[in-house]
């Protein structure tokens, strides 16, 4: 559904420097390449682990690669192995699947997959505004149709996984707590808005926020249920070919 180019480049993680810039090892020469990423990618910054980068749209850029997912070890996964959802693609080194670290890639799927008909919770709307404002604030998306109420929807990229659950978020968000508070202000108006989570692994079976590191954004996301704000956390099959919209996960409320 978002193919990768197909000159995309794969080299080894070496270090992450100031959250936006990666150095990978490429043909045995140090590369930085941007990562727009602006979490921790908890457990997926290790020395050695595959990464694959697409080429710059912008051939002038500085850096001339972007970050788009991480080679991660089944051997750095606890639990029994995987199936082969998530095609390796040519990685040496063992079983493992590819984790999709690029944090655009949820806005774009969002498009993509109303436009193929794939979201279900989108049914009978008639567009999709991207970034859409309101107020002084901007989500991500504003769908809209002439006889159904305005749907909102914010977009997180997930990229954790803890005690089976695929969690978000992986640091601290005081951003992703204001979309929460932003989303219920909107269901309070008498409108539709929803949290769009894209899970770019295969191993979480459920969603939850990760209260083990911001207890602030679980609890308001636990009061944004309650209060009619809709989850709908999507898995992500994600390969070297590209990423693909797979199936709804169910969500853990407790």
């Amino acid at each position: 559904m978002l193919p990768f180019a197909p000159d995309c480049v794969i080299g080894t993680f070496v270090q992450r420097q100031k959250r936006f810039s990666v150095e990978l090892r490429l043909d045995g020469a140090s590369v930085w390449v941007h990562s727009n990423n602006s979490g921790s990618m908890l457990g997926l910054t290790r020395p050695g682990a595959p990464v694959l980068a697409s080429p710059a749209a912008n051939p002038a850029r500085k850096l001339k690669y972007t970050q788009e997912c991480v080679w991660l070890a089944e051997s750095a996964v606890p639990g029994p192995p995987l199936s082969s959802s998530n095609p390796p693609g040519p990685v040496p080194g063992g079983p493992g699947f590819w984790v999709g670290v690029n944090t655009s890639v949820p806005n774009r799927m969002l498009e993509a997959a109303f436009l193929a008909g794939r979201l279900a919770f989108a049914e009978g709307y008639a567009g999709l505004t991207r970034e859409a404002k309101r107020g002084q604030s901007r989500l991500d998306g504003l769908f809209s149709g002439p006889v159904l109420p305005p749907l909102w929807v914010e977009c997180k990229n997930v990229t954790m996984v803890e005690d089976d659950a695929a969690c978000f978020p992986d640091a601290a968000s005081e951003r992703g707590r204001k979309h929460l508070r932003e989303l219920m202000d909107i269901v309070a108006h008498g409108e539709r808005a929803a949290m769009f989570y894209l899970v770019q692994r295969p191993d979480g079976h459920c969603f939850a926020p990760a209260d083990f590191i911001d207890p602030a954004y679980a609890e308001l996301f636990y009061e944004a249920v309650a209060r009619g704000v809709e989850i709908y956390p999507y898995r992500a099959v994600v390969s070297p070919r590209g990423v693909d919209l797979g199936g709804l996960l169910p969500v853990r409320l407790y």
